[in-house]
């Protein structure tokens, strides 16, 4: 069981509190506020990527795809009433029946969900799991067991950030790639520092160590070195802003490398 930490900041905490959840702790509002003031867009850079993942499940909804992993989304609840990711699947799926599997390693956010939404919805599970060990995930019995791996599974990973090791980062691909049928897909969502001026480099480095030490942060080279291999869909590797925008979704649309964040779907053939 993963343990409670009051006192350390948590990515999706801070994404959560970014865009106006409440499933956070003061150390992560603090983080937030500081990295405002290092750069001032990390609210809109959460929302960004909040608008691409929920673009990511209602695409893919709509492609036929009523199977759903979501892994380290932090089940946000900065999003609107009826707006969670599970919501959106539902509404855009050609199936009534979507079924959605959220992964966490968060206890506040494994607690949260699980008292709001799996006593609601008999259609989502939340699972207790981490990417960094992939292999237990998969085998998982709900995991197994609530999806049917007959059929085509969406498998979105928003917690690349915790695999520092590129290496199994590639694993991680491949293990997900040998676990789902033909015709699913997998969506990759990947902190960057690409746009980030170089004389705030340094003092965002500095942050990053102090608040989220570990955080792995790639380039768009390192993340398509990741990929290849891969089937992208269009537009394939783009800033988050940028991944089949959406007219309400305006969050760093002027500005897409404000998000920070890279994003990409690949097709499983």
């Amino acid at each position: 069981m993963a343990k409670l930490e009051l006192t350390q900041p948590r990515i999706t905490r801070i994404l959560d509190a970014a865009a106006g959840g409440k499933n956070n702790f003061v150390a992560d509002r603090d983080a937030v506020r500081r990295y405002d003031l290092a750069a001032p867009v990390t609210t809109a850079a959460a929302r960004a990527v909040l608008h691409y993942v929920g673009r990511v499940v209602r695409h893919l909804a709509a492609a036929g795809v009523d199977q759903f992993l979501i892994v380290g989304s932090g089940v946000p609840s900065g999003l609107p009433a009826g707006g969670q990711l599970h919501d959106t699947a539902r509404e855009a799926t050609r199936s009534p029946a979507a079924r959605v599997v959220y992964v966490e390693n968060d206890p506040m956010v494994l607690a949260a969900a699980r008292a709001t939404i799996e006593p609601v919805n008999d259609l989502v599970r939340v699972v207790e799991g981490d990417v960094r060990e992939i292999d237990d995930l998969l085998d998982d019995r709900v995991v197994r067991t609530f999806l049917d791996w007959d059929r085509p599974v969406a498998v979105l990973l928003m917690s690349t950030h915790s695999v520092n090791d590129d290496e199994y980062f590639h694993y991680v691909i491949k293990r997900i790639r040998q676990a789902v049928p033909e015709g699913s897909y997998l969506s990759l969502l990947q902190t960057t520092f690409d746009s980030i001026p170089p004389e705030l480099l340094p003092a965002i480095h500095d942050l990053l160590a102090m608040t989220l030490p570990g955080h792995a942060i790639r380039t768009r080279e390192e993340v398509e070195a990741l990929l290849e291999g891969l089937v992208l869909v269009d537009p394939g590797l783009v800033w988050v802003p940028e991944w089949r925008p959406h007219g309400h979704d305006i969050a760093c649309r002027d500005q897409p490398g404000a998000s920070g964040n890279y994003g990409a779907v690949a097709h499983i053939p």
